[in-house]
C-alpha cells in the first residue's frame, strides 16, 4: 500500500519497482498484459537509474505533508502559559498521587508556579514553600483561581 505522506510504496522506494505477487503472474492481470519481455530488462535498468531522483522526490513530498500535519496541529493547540507565583491544579493521572478509579479526583492542588524552564515545562512548589520534585508540562497543570 502507498503511504500517505510519500505516495509511494516502501518496496518501491528500496527496490525500484513494485512487488508482483505470484497470483498476478499466473493469473491474466492487466499489469502482466502490458509487460513486454524484450523490453523487460531495460525497463527495469531504467527504474533503477531513476530510483534516487524517485527517493528524493518522496523525501520532498514527505516533509510537505509533515508541514501540513504540523500547521493543522498548531493551529488547534490550546497554548496554555504560566508565569512564577500563578496557583494551578495538577493532574492526577499524570502524578499518579491517588490510586486511579471512578470517583478519583481529577486534579490535586493547588500548586504554585516556582520557575518557568521552557518549552511548557514548569517546577513547581506546595503553598507551604516545598519543591515537587520532578518537572510538569502544562498539559498537565491547569490555572486556579483562589
Amino acid at each position: 500500500m502507498p503511504k500517505t505522506s510519500t505516495g509511494e510504496t516502501p518496496f518501491s522506494l528500496v527496490y525500484g519497482s513494485e512487488a508482483v505477487i505470484l497470483a498476478e503472474i499466473g493469473l491474466p492481470s492487466p499489469r502482466m498484459l502490458a509487460m513486454e519481455k524484450q523490453n523487460n530488462e531495460q525497463e527495469r535498468r531504467l527504474d533503477l537509474d531513476l530510483l534516487e531522483e524517485r527517493r528524493e522526490n518522496a523525501t520532498i513530498a514527505e516533509a510537505r505533508y509533515k508541514s501540513k500535519l504540523e500547521k493543522y496541529y498548531n493551529a488547534r493547540v490550546r497554548v496554555c502559559t504560566f508565569v512564577p507565583g500563578d496557583f494551578v491544579l495538577r493532574d492526577n493521572e499524570a502524578s499518579n498521587a491517588e490510586k486511579p478509579g471512578k470517583l478519583a479526583p481529577r486534579w490535586e492542588g493547588p500548586y504554585v508556579i516556582n520557575e518557568v524552564l521552557g518549552k511548557g515545562a514548569y517546577t513547581l512548589k506546595r503553598v507551604d514553600g516545598t519543591l515537587v520534585l520532578r518537572t510538569w508540562n502544562a498539559q498537565q497543570l491547569r490555572r486556579c483561581y483562589m
